[in-house]
């Protein structure tokens, strides 16, 4: 099994080291090997479960919600129905953002059409 450093793990996930303890403080992050010497130690698991929660949190969910999700998922094939309520009440807060954002960005193309065509009448007119 491959194991990495905190400093490769930052560059895998892109989280900072700080975010990385942080996330271990707070329970996000569970079981995190040690070396002899006490310095962290992630596993390919640890890495891959990293690219959720930066999914998760780069997508907007709250770290608090991120906390209720890992906890059904330590919880066991149980909790599996709760879980994907979890994600898809997100998900659609995730797609109502994107619309949100498209909606933004036509505004933004229709003033720069504007202003494209304000700025080559203003050079023909002279």
């Amino acid at each position: 099994m491959t194991s990495y450093t905190p400093a490769q793990v930052t560059e895998k996930t892109g989280f900072t080291i700080d975010t990385l303890r942080y996330y271990e403080r707070i329970g996000l992050l569970h079981h995190v090997g040690r070396t002899a010497g006490g310095r962290r130690t992630f596993t390919d698991h640890d890495v891959e479960f990293l690219q959720l929660l930066r999914c998760l949190r780069y997508t907007g969910m709250p770290v608090a919600e991120m906390l209720r999700f890992v906890e059904l998922l330590r919880s066991g094939d149980a909790t599996q129905d709760e879980r994907l309520e979890v994600l898809r009440d997100h998900e659609a807060r995730v797609e109502a953002q994107i619309d949100r954002l498209r909606e933004h960005q036509e505004h933004i193309q229709f003033k720069i059409k504007l202003y494209s065509g304000a700025s080559e009448l203003a050079v023909a007119s002279s």
